[in-house]
């Protein structure tokens, strides 16, 4: 399935009111996570209050012990510093990296911006080296997009 197919379903989860919040970015993890065969964890990290550290929020794949990631500590912990998003095809030649899996090799983490805050960020870890392209980053822009209409005003 094309990224293109999959932007007005993401769109039809998102905007399911009947569901929550955290119901909604659960249904679209595993979207993403069923049908792109290289997305092997997909998750949200959000701010975690006026703490310079992000939380977990809904994700799909092998459980983590890294619920709570200092701002600068690992990919994730980058992104809430840089702002920016950030593609790593072989994680092993990352100095900051933490580890979640053995069977993880490259990650990709994109920003979440509300108002030009950066409020959380989706991560997405895949078992295969290299597999993240500049449309899979456009996508999950998008994707970040469509969930930054969504979240509540408690989050930031």
């Amino acid at each position: 399935m094309s990224f293109e197919s999959l932007k007005p379903e993401v769109k039809s989860i998102l905007n399911t009111t009947d569901l929550s919040v955290d119901e909604r970015l659960h249904k679209t993890c595993k979207l993403l996570e069923n049908t792109v065969d290289y997305y092997n964890w997909v998750g949200f990290y959000f701010k975690n209050g006026d703490k310079d550290e992000l939380k977990l929020g809904p994700y799909v794949g092998e459980p983590t012990d890294h619920t709570i990631i200092p701002f600068g500590k690992g990919i994730c912990g980058q992104v809430a510093i840089s702002n920016q998003n950030f593609v790593v095809p072989d994680v092993k030649a990352q100095d900051n990296y933490i580890a979640c899996s053995i069977t993880v090799k490259a990650e990709i983490v994109v920003p979440i911006f509300v108002n030009g805050e950066n409020i959380g960020q989706i991560d997405i870890d895949s078992n295969t080296s290299n597999p993240f392209t500049e449309a899979d980053e456009r996508f999950l822009e998008f994707v970040c997009k469509e969930v930054a209409k969504i979240l509540p005003a408690s989050l930031f």
